[in-house]
């Protein structure tokens, strides 16, 4: 089936185009043009954007559920999360997991394994512990911390059979550092994150092959004019790509612009979702902890620790242009491209080229998601 998007505001990591259109065939997009229309296949579908924008879907490097369900209960579970998600626009989903014993861990690399072997837009998993720092370890469970042994490592890598996308650890662990060599070997991105690193061990990480840092400013030390800490190292480094949670709770909108600027082209947009996402206030769990959403901020029960956020893609989007005032090429850029880059997808992932996967989302002049494609579907 063929389907032609006819009269939109083209807006990617390339830029704008105006009275855009865009042949996608099956799940692949075939060509792109602005003005005169190409000769159509007889079957084709026409959508008229009505001048309306048109991006490429969203990716989600950090989440861990959303719509009442969490990421680490199971392939049901699973679903119905991604399933809330894909309706605010993010077409392609890396699954995160907080925490657990290690055999916890291997189970769940291994069914979210079989989910992306059935569904291309998962693109695997992240995870976001058990190696961090005790001091920093935010909403993750003590008792499940530990220390990175390169043996380990190598099972989780086996248990996620090519999948596992991302770990985030905190290169001062002992054998953090080893554990870096073994993970970059593999074609896993590593990330700097839950971690009392300073700006020297966070450039030696990096220069050990990590190239993420993990939710900017959040379980980490901050910007210190006597100690720069991790987020200037990332800063400085140009082959680091640096998360960046914009629901204004997590990192102040203007912070935010502040790290766009700093960071041209290398900010990835990401959710940090919770169960509570795109639903409502109220105690969930998230790993074995119990957190209680108010007023969609998302805390540890009893504590003032944020404990993962409760936004979705299309917030983020909006926040970066209204309240962060990012231009909007470069907020739709850390939504899309930059994340596919991340990962090493930008061959196929986050822009409106020909070649590309046909992920897609309308959004119109207020930034609010109107439709989504995905795979050259329509999700919403």
């Amino acid at each position: 089936m063929s389907t032609l998007f006819e009269h939109a505001r083209k807006l990617d990591a390339h830029g704008q185009v105006d009275d855009f259109w865009m042949l996608v065939e099956g799940d692949t997009i075939l060509s792109t043009g602005s003005g005169q229309l190409p000769e159509l296949p007889r079957d084709a579908q026409r959508v008229d954007v009505g001048g309306h924008w048109l991006v490429p879907g969203f990716i989600d490097l950090h989440g861990h559920g959303g719509g009442g369900h969490s990421y680490d209960t199971g392939p049901i579970e699973i679903a119905a999360a991604l399933a809330t998600h894909r309706a605010h626009g993010t077409t392609r989903s890396v699954i995160s997991l907080v925490a657990n014993p290690l055999a916890s861990l291997r189970t769940s690399l291994t069914e979210i394994a079989d989910i992306a072997d059935a569904d291309p837009l998962v693109l695997g998993s992240h995870l976001e512990g058990p190696f961090l720092a005790p001091g920093r370890r935010g909403a993750h469970n003590g008792e499940f911390l530990r220390d990175p042994a390169p043996y380990e490592i190598e099972e989780l890598i086996g248990a996620a059979r090519g999948t596992l996308r991302q770990i985030t650890l905190a290169p001062e662990l002992p054998n953090a550092l080893e554990s870096i060599d073994v993970l970059v070997e593999s074609g896993v991105a590593v990330a700097i994150g839950h971690t009392e690193a300073d700006f020297d061990l966070a450039k030696r990480a990096f220069d050990r092959g990590a190239r993420i840092l993990t939710h900017a400013f959040n379980a980490m030390p901050g910007i210190h004019h006597r100690a720069p800490g991790p987020v200037v190292a990332a800063f400085e480094d140009k082959r680091v790509t640096i998360e960046l949670i914009l629901d204004g709770e997590h990192v102040h909108p203007d912070v935010a612009a502040m790290v766009f600027a700093s960071a041209p082209r290398r900010v990835a947009l990401v959710t940090d979702a919770m169960a509570a996402a795109g639903s409502h206030d109220g105690d969930y769990t998230l790993g074995s902890l119990t957190v209680t959403v108010h007023e969609g901020i998302a805390r540890l029960r009893g504590t003032p620790t944020i404990a993962g956020s409760t936004l979705t893609q299309d917030a983020a989007l909006r926040n970066a242009i209204t309240r962060s005032r990012v231009e909007p090429r470069a907020a739709v850029e850390a939504l899309t491209h930059t994340p596919a880059k991340a990962i090493a997808y930008e061959h196929r992932l986050g822009l409106l080229s020909p070649g590309f996967a046909a992920d897609a989302v309308l959004l119109d002049h207020a930034w609010q998601v109107t439709g989504v494609w995905a795979d050259g579907t329509k999700v919403v």
